[in-house]
């Protein structure tokens, strides 16, 4: 039975030269659910933790789905220097020490006329939905992918919570998506449900994945925490990819308790 392992010196040695070109270890985080509560600012108890990471020689980084201003309102001004990498809208933009340096566009990859039908055909079906709210901005244009909300997002809080509830037991959400894969089924799309109250619609592969490109060659490990873990969530993918260690939390507490064990270790 053949090894698994190179055995050849020059193997050996470009084995050795990638693995010592590497860094220890990236943490990765969701943002919404997972750093924060649902669409809340991040608490102080998190920021200290986080810092406390990277005091212990941990690289840190984000990966939403939101736009770099939604995940900014949440984490604040100083976001590009808390974290070492930011991966807004799954890495469609993408931060690396305070430095833009990678870009797509959904227009680009699609085309305008294909997006115009999409996003009709999106709305007619939303129009035609027996829910006890609704409000505006049902289709959210973002760089890398459509968000659609069928209550929309300029909902309130309490709104919002409530159509969480709705959601749970009447699948709207899921009842949409299979609306839009009957009548765009050439449209090379995945459908990712996030948050409380949207879906993500996006060209397949550009899920949080994409990201993984620019950190998979420069670390050792990369740690993933996300909430939406389970198949159809829009953390689904990276947890499951076998680049990553993924941890599953419920709330941002669960990610504190996981850091400080993860702090600790690396303080032995």
């Amino acid at each position: 039975m053949d090894s698994p392992f190179p055995s050849s010196p020059q193997s050996l040695f470009l084995l050795f030269k990638l693995l010592s070109n590497m860094s220890g270890s990236i943490l990765l985080f969701d943002v919404d659910g997972t750093l924060t509560p649902p669409r809340l600012k991040e608490t102080d108890d998190m920021k200290a933790i986080l810092k406390k990471a990277r005091e212990v020689g941990f690289t840190i980084g984000i990966v939403g789905g939101s736009d770099y201003s939604k995940q900014k309102e949440q984490l604040g001004d100083s976001i590009l220097e808390d974290f070492d990498f930011v991966f807004s809208e799954n890495g469609l933009l993408s931060f690396k020490e305070g430095k833009e340096f990678h870009k797509m566009s959904i227009l680009e990859f699609m085309g305008n006329e294909k997006l115009v039908a999409f996003i009709k055909k999106t709305l007619h079906i939303i129009a035609d939905l027996e829910i006890p709210v609704q409000r505006g901005t049902f289709v959210e244009f973002r760089n890398g992918m459509l968000n659609v909300s069928p209550i929309g997002r300029n909902c309130s809080q309490e709104e919002r919570d409530d159509f969480e509830v709705f959601d749970k037991e009447h699948q709207v959400r899921a009842g949409v998506i299979e609306k839009l894969k009957a009548a765009f089924p050439d449209y090379p799309f995945t459908y990712s449900i996030g948050g409380q109250i949207s879906f993500d619609v996006f060209p397949t592969g550009w899920d949080k994945t994409y990201c993984l490109q620019f950190v998979e060659n420069d670390f050792k490990e990369i740690h993933f925490f996300g909430d939406k873990t389970n198949p159809g969530g829009n953390d689904y993918e990276i947890y499951e990819d076998k680049r990553t260690i993924g941890h599953s939390v419920k709330t941002y507490k669960d990610t504190i308790a996981i850091l400080e064990k993860l702090v600790a270790e690396q303080q032995k």
